[in-house]
């Protein structure tokens, strides 16, 4: 496989299921259940395939997950300010942590770009949360650490039409020159609101063909079978 995703890129990769496209996602990120045997993952000039997840993500690596896990007990907020002082200790060395003044109003800062609530944040991260608060919760993260690829599996998976509308404004108010982002799905649906500049089709762990926004229209129209006839 090949793909080469920059900062300021959206990329849509689709596939149906079984194709590879979670697989992907989690060998990219460090999950310790694979093992690549061939190949490089290379970001910012560097092979990070020996890394753990938590060094990929301090580098800047984002994942947001198909099914995000609940953590009771710990808030939105201490869950966020943890993972930006692990990512400050990372940058700068010096393990300082970020004020509590200055954590809070960069909170307040992110969740009133994405339209959140306040309270949001002292809720128990994921405990009892909907399938849409779920997903809010994890574009949060991603407004917070502010990584320079994200990786957004099926993030649309499980949710209304109004949940997809608020999870995808809330990452279009993220999308600028200093983010890439790939975004996993299986419809062409979270793509209307979220415009891609590229397209791959993702068939048994192959890119398969490659375009703009409007392969996901062909594939919407003629389905995975009809592109495995062209």
């Amino acid at each position: 496989m090949d793909l080469t995703i920059k900062q300021g890129e959206i990329h849509g990769l689709m596939g149906p299921n079984g194709a590879g496209k979670t697989t992907l996602a989690n060998v990219l990120m460090g999950h310790p259940s694979y093992e690549v045997t061939k190949g490089e993952v290379i970001f910012k000039g560097e092979n990070i395939l020996g890394m753990p997840p938590d060094e990929r993500s301090r580098k800047g690596l984002f994942l947001a997950f198909q099914y995000p896990v609940a953590i009771p007990g710990v808030s939105v907020a201490n869950f966020l300010r943890m993972a930006i002082n692990a990512r400050r200790t990372a940058e700068n060395g010096n393990g300082k942590a970020i004020p509590l003044p200055e954590f809070r109003e960069l909170l307040k800062g992110k969740m009133d770009l994405l339209k959140i609530p306040h309270e949001f944040a002292g809720r128990h991260l994921n405990d009892g949360f909907s399938g849409g608060e779920k997903k809010r919760a994890e574009i949060l993260q991603l407004a917070a650490l502010e990584p320079a690829i994200a990786i957004l599996d099926e993030t649309d998976s499980g949710l209304d039409i109004d949940a997809v509308r608020i999870v995808s404004n809330g990452v279009n108010a993220l999308v600028g020159d200093e983010l890439g982002v790939l975004i996993i799905t299986h419809y062409q649906r979270i793509l209307n609101y979220i415009k891609p500049d590229f397209v791959h089709i993702l068939l048994a762990g192959r890119i398969l063909q490659s375009g703009g926004p409007e392969l996901a229209g062909h594939l919407e129209d003629v389905g995975y079978e009809g592109v495995l006839e062209l």
